[in-house]
């Protein structure tokens, strides 16, 4: 993202008596302020920052579960000097928000070394400071590994850093063989805890990272060039003013659940519309379908839907769903706004509406719980452990920052006799893979000291699609 562009969050109507059964809902409370990109926290709330940058505010869903009936209500501002607009960002293991850099701050071309950390439980953001030498941070690409581990990209060389949680300290990793700048890049967390990315300088060239070897690998060339051209000739920055020759951009990419990537790209010049590709493990790259009515996805949003489709967003706001053959635009209009999977298997679209597709999930998909407590008491704290508790994906995706990632698990309990929905604060998941299998993972969680008392239902809930419940008695 190079300009900074401030869309309304609303959409155009759906048409009554269209042939998909795909429809919009309205909130019934839009965000106060507008909401130009959305979290899933793991308490089952959405955070939102708002169109102001700094202010942000938090999406309770109703007692029913509803995020469509649910409300609004301000948190904790960016702290003071720190109001960044296109950052890195990911939901942590612990459950805290982390944004790093910005392409903006105060709406300034900056790209900024600040950061902040946000506690959900104290409502508070604190300061981060940026790994040792780093002047820049900007919109940055960034993950969180499986180890729990937060990873960043220098936008302005091919420098990389991680981050521990834990201690909240810097190293600088290896980034041997990297072909060219992190600028514009995406990262895609494989099940193999690799990371894939298609070049944007160095287009059509992909690669592959591991944080094992600190080694990137070509993947060869993605058959259908997903880069948009280069908009300008020098752009400066603080502190020094240099030149900054923006590469291009891409679009999003999303693992899909049969382990395939769907990347998706800007307008390549002289092309009459966007492309796309799918990138198989062992087989290699793909052309896929190109975009209608010269659209493309270049800085534009993407999530995985629990039927397995992936739903992404052309740079004209129209709604586009990839069956895995088929790109199909949908008759609807996103706006330009966020896209993000509620736990509801709906998508979150900027602060305004929720998307839902048709069909579903597989039940291999899901996640089960092989080990979870029968009584639990309010306000205490309890393991659950069980696989695929991460889902199959990180489930969103924006191309290159502004990473809304939703893979961990969230614990939904609802009670038997009066149907109220509560959710459990998770926290310290013991992975943050994707695609796990058979393996046995855990979590911690929460129960709320407020919620209601008798026999409930648990699931688990992991990218909008819930494992099968367990008896639980809440006391």
């Amino acid at each position: 993202m190079l300009r900074r562009v401030l869309i309304v969050a609303v959409l155009a109507a759906l048409t009554s008596g269209l042939a998909h059964a795909q429809s919009v809902q309205a909130l019934k409370h839009p965000a106060p302020s507008g909401a130009q990109l959305t979290f899933q926290m793991t308490d089952g709330t959405v955070l939102a920052q708002s169109f102001n940058d700094q202010k942000w505010f938090k999406l309770t869903p109703d007692i029913t579960g509803s995020y469509v009936n649910g409300t609004w209500s301000a948190v904790a501002s960016f702290p003071s000097g720190y109001s960044a607009d296109a950052f890195a960002s990911q939901v942590l293991a612990d459950g805290r928000l982390l944004v790093e850099g910005g392409e903006y701050n105060f709406g300034n071309f900056a790209l900024t070394n600040l950061g902040a950390v946000y506690d959900p439980v104290k409502n508070t953001w604190t300061a981060v400071k940026a790994p040792k030498g780093w002047k820049n941070i900007g919109d940055s690409p960034s993950v969180v590994l499986p180890d729990g581990h937060f990873l960043l990209g220098d936008k302005l060389n091919k420098k990389m850093a991680e981050l521990d949680p834990s201690t909240m300290t810097w190293t600088e990793v290896s980034s041997k063989g990297k072909a060219d700048f992190n600028a514009e890049e995406g990262w895609t967390l494989m099940p193999d805890g690799s990371l894939l990315t298609y070049d944007v300088k160095d287009n059509p060239n992909s690669e592959s990272y591991s944080p094992a070897t600190g080694k990137w690998t070509s993947l060869g060339s993605t058959v259908a060039n997903l880069q948009a051209p280069p908009c300008c000739d020098c752009v400066t920055y603080p502190p020094k003013n240099k030149c900054y020759f923006p590469p291009g951009e891409v679009g999003p990419a999303i693992l899909m659940p049969n382990g395939s990537v769907f990347a998706t790209g800007g307008l390549h010049q002289g092309d009459n519309a966007g492309h796309t590709a799918i990138y198989t493990p062992g087989s290699g790259w793909a052309a896929g379908p190109d975009f209608s009515n010269h659209d493309d996805a270049g800085d534009n949003f993407a999530s995985l839907l629990t039927n397995g489709h992936v739903l992404v967003q052309g740079s004209s706001g129209t709604l586009y769903e990839f069956d895995g053959t088929h790109l199909t635009a949908e008759p609807v209009n996103g706006g330009g706004n966020s896209l993000m999977i509620l736990p509801t298997g709906q998508v979150l679209v900027g602060g305004a509406e929720v998307y839902s597709s048709t069909g579903t999930y597989q039940a291999s998909w899901q996640p089960a719980i092989t080990s979870a407590p029968s009584t639990v008491t309010r306000g205490s704290s309890y393991q659950i452990s069980g696989t695929q508790f991460n889902g199959l994906s990180q489930a969103n995706a924006f191309g290159d920052e502004l990473e809304t990632s939703t893979n961990y698990p969230l614990v939904r309990i609802t009670n038997n006799g009066t149907g109220h929905v509560f959710y459990a604060r998770t926290h310290d998941h013991s992975t943050m893979g994707v695609a796990t299998g058979s393996q046995i993972v855990s979590t911690n969680f929460d129960v709320p000291s407020g919620m209601e008392t008798g026999a409930s239902n648990l699931v688990v809930v992991a990218n909008g699609i819930p494992s099968p419940p367990v008896s639980v008695s809440v006391q």
